[in-house]
């Protein structure tokens, strides 16, 4: 097993050439085998084995700064430097995680989880080497499905004009990028990839000194060259026309030419964009057959594919086929996706009213606005939205919705914590900054009945803009509905400590309720169905509370348990004691949410746990 042998990428740069295509199969096989265990993203790394091994045959990463972009294509680079052996605690509370991580390795230059980014940061990385006056490489690796976002075009527009030597890798495994078509610009694809023009341009480029662009003959030659090509063929690439040398697109499963390709780039001395065509789940049957699926995947079987505990309901299905009941009844009701119809339940939408289902790709700023705009001309427009990738549009739920009270209804998905994903995916400050906004309604369904309840609500009896928040995936013991109760409804009674909380929450707050009381203390409970907006008259029931403990899965600064203690202050009604049992000014790492339930105290033990020191106060 060569795989066995690599240690570290100085080990793959060692392998004999006629030892790589062994050395990638074994990869994959490994990768298959081991996500199929944790779960995990496999269908992208599959796509990236070649790409990955040809970038530690060319660059030293322990130096060179490799940037990923959202970085579900990183397993392959870990598994190369030094952290094969830890895949068994991929995405495990304490183990290894499923994103770069500078504090794992030296070898992960920056963390990654949200996209479009990574040729900003490398350009911020290029520019610093510059000012500093070292010497080493920046590279960028983006997909294609991450340069649909808005910031990776500012990156590029300001990286193509700089001049800085830097290395942008599209790694496009899905949609065309490059716009021209036709006979001449695969015929140029071919020639610019072909090892003996890559010779030839290294030996032409060498006659000019270390720096030919300073040459004034070689400037020259280069605009003559320029202008019969754009003479021949007049449409350049975009990134071309944004200051990069263009080289590709390539086949990026074949690694030599991947090889002489990355080399190329790294001896032009300035923006380059190498252009790799990828098949996302390539060597496992079906990842290829079904990419999407196998992109980010729980346990599976890996002879059939087929995940060990098939999923049942959860709380974006509901939301997703709600939503279908709701459109049928009203025809101004439209769904808007960042990329994630499949995530937050709208494949059933997509497929039931096409015409009104909008997926605007990664681009989330983009599909508040666009929302924004359909509900001032008339549309109710739901953007279904993960909590950890709306606040890349908060800009603009300031701007373009709240400024004017516009009706657009967010389902804020993967609310609370997530699990397995980590710090960069919870969803742990919407709770925090949508109640900070004027005008903005936020509802929090514990119960799948709830969520059915709260989303009518949003769009047919609520004026101005709604968040409806939802955690990810199946609900708890509390299957209730007490949506219609107003801001918020006492579950039960008890004169020592009053217990609150809202969403999923509820049921380690009931339990721990249960916990208390076995003790001789009596508990209340107090479940808030609406966070936002709140007023004293909402929140009276907790004026007589003698220890109030609030609970929340979000961070402290700002939390609703502080704002129901500034009311109840305001009011003179302040309790004698009050505990906020959060996450405090701490990044949840990976883990399952009961684990990371566990070490925050937002379990029952740890709730009644809270509960009792905060007694003794």
């Amino acid at each position: 097993m060569i795989l066995e042998t690599i240690h570290s990428p100085e080990d793959v740069k060692k392998l004999d050439k006629h030892e790589l295509p062994q050395l990638c199969a074994e990869i994959r096989e490994f990768l298959v085998q081991s996500v199929s265990r944790t779960g995990g993203h496999l269908a992208s790394n599959l796509g990236a084995v070649e790409l990955t091994v040809a970038i530690h045959r060319v660059f030293d990463t322990q130096r060179d700064r490799l940037v990923f972009d959202v970085g579900h294509q990183c397993y392959v680079h870990k598994a190369l430097t030094g952290r094969r052996e830890l895949f068994s605690t991929l995405r495990q509370f304490g183990g290894l995680s499923g994103f770069p991580k500078p504090r794992e390795s030296v070898h992960d230059a920056f963390i990654a989880g949200h996209a479009s980014n990574s040729v900003s940061v490398a350009l911020g990385m290029a520019r610093a080497r510059t000012l500093a006056g070292e010497d080493y490489q920046v590279l960028a690796l983006i997909g294609d499905g991450a340069l649909t976002g808005g910031l990776a075009y500012e990156g590029l527009n300001n990286a193509g004009a700089s001049g800085e030597p830097l290395i942008v890798i599209l790694n496009d495994n899905g949609m065309s990028i490059n716009p021209n078509v036709g006979a001449v610009p695969r015929h140029l694809g071919r020639l610019r990839s072909k090892p003996a023009y890559y010779h030839f341009k290294k030996w032409y480029r060498s006659l000019f000194g270390k720096h030919p662009a300073q040459n004034p003959v070689y400037r020259f030659n280069h605009r003559v060259k320029s202008f019969l090509k754009k003479s021949i063929w007049p449409r350049s690439t975009m990134f071309e026309d944004m200051g990069f040398t263009y080289l590709g697109p390539i086949d990026g499963h074949d690694l030599p030419r991947l090889c002489d390709m990355l080399q190329w780039a790294k001896e032009l001395n300035g923006p380059v964009l190498v252009h790799v065509y990828t098949v996302k789940g390539k060597g496992y049957p079906f990842a290829e057959a079904n990419p999407g699926k196998f992109h980010g995947i729980s346990p599976f079987d890996p002879e059939t594919g087929l995940l060990k505990k098939p999923g049942g309901e959860t709380f974006s299905s509901v939301f997703g086929k709600t939503l279908c009941t709701c459109a049928a009844s009203d025809s101004r009701v439209c769904a808007i996706t960042a990329a994630m119809a499949d995530g937050t339940g709208l494949t059933p939408f997509a497929k039931e009213f096409p015409d009104r289902f909008f997926d605007v790709a990664i681009a989330e700023g983009h599909g508040v606005s666009m929302s924004a705009g359909l509900a001032k001309q008339g549309m109710i427009p739901v953007f279904a939205v993960y909590s950890t990738f709306l606040q890349r549009g908060y800009d603009q739920l300031i701007h373009d919705i709240s400024l004017q009270s516009l009706h657009v209804v967010l389902g804020v998905d993967r609310a609370g914590l997530v699990g397995s994903d980590g710090e960069t995916h919870h969803g742990c400050f919407d709770a925090l900054f949508l109640s900070a906004i004027p005008n903005f309604t936020v509802l929090c369904p514990a119960s799948f009945a709830e969520l059915r309840t709260m989303l009518r609500q949003a769009l047919f009896d609520i004026e101005g803009p709604v968040a409806v928040r939802y955690p990810r995936g199946g609900e708890g013991k509390f299957q209730e509905d007490y949506a219609a109760q107003g801001a918020a409804v006492q579950l039960r009674s008890g004169a020592d400590v009053t217990l609150v909380s809202y969403g999923i929450l509820i049921n380690q707050t009931l339990e721990a309720a249960e916990l208390l009381e076995k003790k001789g203390i009596h508990t209340g409970v107090v479940k808030l169905n609406r966070i936002s907006p709140l007023c004293f008259a909402d929140i009276a029931l907790l004026a007589d509370a003698d220890t109030l403990v609030v609970v929340e899965d979000s961070f402290g600064a700002g939390c609703v348990g502080q704002r129901l203690a500034a009311l109840l202050a305001e009011e003179g009604k302040s309790p004698r004691r009050l505990v906020l049992q959060n996450l405090g000014k701490t990044y949840a790492p990976e883990g399952s949410v009961a684990e990371l339930e566990h070490s925050f105290g937002l379990d029952a033990d740890g709730i009644a746990a809270a509960a009792e020191e905060g007694r003794k106060q």
